[in-house]
């Protein structure tokens, strides 16, 4: 046995037990931080070869284990802006130089420009709406933008498309006189009437009027088509004739041809099921938009009229709040209680979370032992929910890491006794010269 092997193999232990001391200082250090995931010592033994009778000894090697994967507790706050991950996946946000990583620490704030930025300067990253509902790259960060909330002013959005369901009443009787379509007077009696308003680009809101009319029955009904045919006009409520009992005629102004701005015709089947005519254009001159309407909600049952009408758009309303759902999705809520999506935020994971790279500021990276990353949206594909008003705290045990502590301290003053033992020997032998 070497006597200087034996010390160093002390100083290996010492090492060993003052890098196991440093990952307890950082848990400590960072017990508050959000997001924060606790670093371990592992140890491994290093042998050396014996001989017969005679044993050398080795030492001991260290190596950093990180639980990425385990999840903090969860503290609920009065910011809307902090978020929290319940469940797999990590925030993806931009450092200052602009490279994208991964995060679960989300106490974000608006910063000077109305980015949501984290406590270590990180920008959260989402898809904009901007160009229609977004869809996730999910083996890569491209298409992600700087979420911004700083919305103010009027915002006014045009309709464009629309549904209206409702039911036709199968015992109607088929018109005789005027259909609506022939914009006279005096108007048939068999026909319903129910109006739905629009908005156009400036947020006005537009009044359309449409008109519900049987205009044939097929007796007996066939085993497969249409049974009953109806005919649907659609007018603008602020055409209509004033001063009489009845809105026609309907009056228009070039560059319109016609007062009609939209018409279709809606065929059931013997069941009462719409079997064709389950759409309809409405063409306004004067806003110079179309909505496209659809009508196969509708049905003919022996039941009274009903119908209702959804379009989208939203008229001028200045922004009253920006709220994140658990999907990911920021909207942005207005003064008159309608909503209107401005970006999606997505979740991003890893194979192997508990081997990506750490970096300041409590971000990771992947690399390839982690494996590549995987970018989806908030419940879905096995991704966790985001909670608005929460932040994820560090999942560090403080009376594990005490423990961890004592532990370390009693084991670095063993070895330092092995040491100072083989240096106690090594003055024997110098002594026995003398």
């Amino acid at each position: 046995m070497s006597i200087f092997g034996s010390m160093k193999t002390a100083v290996s232990g010492m090492n060993a037990q003052a890098n196991r001391l440093s990952t307890v200082a950082d848990n400590i250090a960072n017990v508050n931080t959000t997001g924060y995931k606790s670093v371990s010592t592992a140890f491994s033994s290093l042998v050396l070869p014996s001989s017969s009778g005679n044993y050398n000894s080795g030492g001991v090697q260290t190596s950093v284990r990180q639980s990425v994967s385990a999840q903090g507790d969860l503290s609920y706050t009065t910011s809307s802006y902090d978020l929290a991950i319940s469940g797999d996946g990590f925030f993806i946000v931009q450092s200052p130089d602009g490279v994208p990583v991964l995060t679960r620490a989300g106490d974000f704030t608006k910063d000077d420009e109305g980015n949501l930025v984290n406590g270590a300067g990180y920008k959260l990253m989402g898809y904009s709406y901007d160009s229609g509902a977004p869809a996730v790259v999910v083996n890569g960060f491209s298409g992600l933008v700087p979420v911004n909330v700083a919305q103010s002013g009027l915002t006014a959005i045009a309709s464009t498309s629309g549904t209206f369901s409702g039911n036709l009443d199968s015992g109607a009787e088929i018109a005789t006189g005027n259909l609506p379509l022939s914009n006279a007077t005096p108007m048939t009696a068999d026909t319903k009437q129910i109006s739905m308003v629009g908005y156009d680009k400036l947020g006005n809101t537009v009044q359309y009027d449409f008109y519900f009319t049987k205009t044939a029955v097929t007796t007996p009904p066939p085993a497969t088509g249409a049974a009953s045919t109806w005919q649907v006009a659609v007018f603008r409520h602020a055409d209509a004739a004033s001063g009489g009992t009845t809105s026609f005629p309907y009056t228009y102004a070039a560059p319109a041809t016609t007062a009609v701005v939209g018409s279709g015709t809606m065929e059931f089947d013997a069941t009462g099921k719409l079997v064709t005519g389950g759409s309809l254009a409405i063409n306004d001159p004067v806003t110079t938009g179309s909505i496209a309407m659809d009508l196969t909600g509708f049905t003919q049952l022996a039941s009274d009229f009903a119908g209702k009408g959804t379009p989208n758009g939203q008229a001028a309303s200045p922004v009253d709040s920006v709220t994140i759902g658990k999907d990911g999705t920021v909207s942005a809520m207005y003064a008159d209680g309608t909503s209107k999506a401005l970006y999606r935020i997505p979740l991003a994971t890893v194979a192997s979370p508990d081997n990506m790279t750490l970096m300041s500021g409590n971000v990771y990276s992947a690399n390839g032992t982690s494996g590549v990353t995987v970018t989806g949206f908030p419940q879905t594909n096995g991704f966790g929910t985001i909670q608005s008003g929460a932040i994820e705290g560090s999942n560090v045990d403080l009376a594990g890491e005490l423990t961890e502590m004592i532990e370390s301290q009693r084991s670095y003053t063993a070895n330092s006794k092995v040491f100072q033992t083989g240096s106690d020997i090594m003055d024997v032998l110098v002594n026995l010269k003398r």
